[in-house]
């Protein structure tokens, strides 16, 4: 199956609600996909297990293993559970690797698990049974069982109150990797959606935004089997990406705050040099600045209100 044909039938569009067909929309079939990385003792467990769970639901169902560039033997693990493997020649990334699943699937409903023994097969049949009338279910990692690194919770917490704020909702879980989502909302924001592993945050944020139906299940959250391919760095990574995607969707958000704090600060200023009876360049700069920042955010959101509009006309 061409990935782009699969992926790029529908326009990428803001505001707009992805609507399936009525045959999708009713159809109980769900693709799995696993993507995978170095994981060749524990890959072949996780399938398993998400298999043995998935013939109890009463879905029709198929487990895609994504064997993202592995240097040991992850891809032949898989295919001795009798799944099919597709592969990279190289590693390309957590989001690369969802992406060439997704363009592979053959049913409408998506469901991405990690291979790394993380999230538990056993909610599934709640997060599949939560689908109903919406576009999205989010499995929250905060179970009674949840082992989250202390030195991830700061940003963590961080990213998620920026996001919330920023979305203008709670936003519970920013970047869970056991979701359910509709085909067609993933090719609605394939354009939007990175390599790495902001994949699942920047679908999360975007469907926050344009108001898409979401549901949340909670679920354990185990300590990983091997080493973490997470990095210090995707911190970052992750505030530069919803601070993008945000100013994709609600730039008015991020540069109103903005040139706020620069109004402030040059009206402070500005009211101390006054007492000196002396206008510095700095109480200008400051108020120039805001201008600036907030002419820049007014014709920002003027591009996505006609983005909008073009896209419902």
């Amino acid at each position: 199956m061409n990935q782009e044909d699969s992926l790029g039938s529908v326009e990428p569009v803001a505001g707009v609600k992805v609507v399936p067909e009525q045959s999708q929309a009713s159809s109980k079939a769900v693709s799995v996909v696993i993507p995978a990385y170095n994981e060749e003792a524990h890959v072949g467990g996780q399938i398993a297990a998400v298999d043995k769970i998935l013939r109890q639901t009463g879905w029709t169902f198929e487990i895609l293993v994504v064997d993202d560039g592995s240097s040991d033997g992850t891809g032949t693990a898989a295919a001795k559970e009798g799944v099919r493997v597709i592969q990279h020649r190289q590693n390309r990334g957590y989001g690369a690797a969802l992406k060439t699943g997704v363009s592979e699937a053959a049913y409408p409903w998506i469901l991405i698990t990690d291979a790394d023994g993380t999230y538990p097969p056993e909610a599934i049949p709640e997060i599949l049974a939560r689908s109903v009338d919406c576009e999205m279910v989010i499995g929250v990692r905060d179970g009674e069982k949840t082992s989250v690194p202390l030195v991830r919770r700061p940003a963590k917490w961080f990213l998620g109150c920026l996001a919330s704020y920023l979305a203008g909702q709670k936003l519970p879980d920013l970047n869970s990797g056991l979701r359910l989502m509709r085909k067609e909302l993933i090719a609605a924001y394939k354009p939007l959606l990175p390599e790495g592993f902001s994949f699942t945050t920047t679908i999360t944020v975007a469907a926050a935004c344009n108001r898409h139906d979401v549901n949340h299940v909670s679920i354990d959250y185990h300590a990983r089997l091997g080493q973490s391919k997470i990095r210090p760095r995707h911190a970052y990574d992750f505030l530069l990406l919803i601070l993008r995607t945000m100013v994709f969707f609600d730039p008015l958000k991020v540069f109103m705050p903005l040139g706020a704090i620069l109004a402030l600060a040059g009206v402070a200023k500005l009211i101390y040099d006054l007492t000196l009876s002396n206008l510095s360049e700095s109480a200008v700069l400051g108020l120039l600045g805001a201008l600036v920042i907030w002419s820049m955010g007014l014709l920002a959101d003027l591009n996505v209100r006609l983005l909008k509009d073009r896209a419902q006309s």
